[in-house]
């Protein structure tokens, strides 16, 4: 197969000849069009977050799976999710072939092997959990073989890919961005990679608004678990208050560092034992709480 992840780009052929300015335009130039290549995949996109907000719902898990690049792009969301949105670490996973040690090296032959895939999945996921694989050019057989094992114990599964390739079976959700040719051949950490990550950005951020972790666009479920999402929340909790700094870093210490129960407290004047009583009614929806 001919795949576009691998063609030679023409607008980069003498890339070499060109003065540091013109590459950095050139590369500039390629990334534009990444957005509406995305835009294109929204439909798509849309499907696969209904299936992996249904699955958060109901005690399921969300597993992004790749080698290489698209391997640490679904390691780098997933680990992002925890301090932004206060998700347990094991709700959103991300796999990558060869193990932890190949997100700092490569790990020679990881995406050939089908049994690593088929293991590390009968190990992870249930029938309820949604495994999202992650492959530029779609086509190693760590990829396959994973999606075709968590299709046997019936996990919802989806393929993102830059090739323009035709949808298994075995894959409920097929996502195309196609983006083109890489200003350096074969080179997919760039258009492929910038592409993907965005995707990832908008699954993960969609799913947890759908599970109520924002309030409008505030961060209300972070975890306050250093000085700067400490500062953060205190001025959430004012925005949302209209309490000064002061009062309102004495209502998130009140509240135990729970950012909802502080704004509940304030706002229904109770206390910090019912507002978690309230959010646990609503499943932590703040607005039904707060109007």
């Amino acid at each position: 197969m001919n795949k576009i992840t691998e063609k030679s780009n023409k607008s980069s052929y003498k890339i070499d000849t060109m003065s540091i300015n013109s590459i950095l335009k050139k590369i500039n130039e390629e990334d534009s069009i990444i957005h509406e290549k995305i835009q294109k995949a929204l439909p798509d996109i849309a499907k696969l977050v209904e299936d992996i907000v249904y699955a958060l719902k109901n005690q399921g898990k969300l597993f992004y799976l790749g080698c290489g690049t698209s391997g640490r792009l679904g390691v780098l969301d997933a680990v992002e999710c925890p301090p932004t949105f206060s998700t347990s670490p094991s709700m959103i996973q991300g796999i990558i072939a060869g193990g932890n040690s190949a997100l700092f090296k490569s790990v020679e032959n990881a995406e050939d092997s089908k049994l690593d895939a088929k293991k590390i999945v009968k190990e992870k996921l249930k029938s309820n959990d949604v495994l999202v694989a992650i492959s530029a050019n779609g086509s190693p057989a760590y990829v396959k073989a994973a999606l075709k094992e968590a299709k046997s114990i019936k996990s919802k599964t989806c393929l993102i890919t830059c090739n323009d390739i035709k949808k298994d079976k075995y894959t409920d959700h097929l996502i195309k961005l196609l983006v083109g040719p890489e200003i350096i051949t074969g080179s997919t950490r760039m258009k492929a990679g910038t592409a993907t990550k965005m995707v990832l950005n908008m699954i993960s951020t969609t799913s947890m608004i759908k599970l109520n972790k924002t309030y409008g666009n505030l961060m209300i479920d972070l975890n306050v678990s250093n000085q700067k999402l400490k500062d953060r929340a205190v001025r959430i909790i004012q925005k949302i208050t209209a309490l000064d700094y002061n009062q309102a870093l004495e209502l998130l210490e009140k509240a135990n560092h729970n950012v909802k129960a502080a704004i509940v407290m304030n706002i229904k004047r109770v206390s910090y034992n019912k507002s978690i009583t309230l959010l646990e009614t609503t499943k932590g929806n703040l607005r039904s709480i707060i109007g």
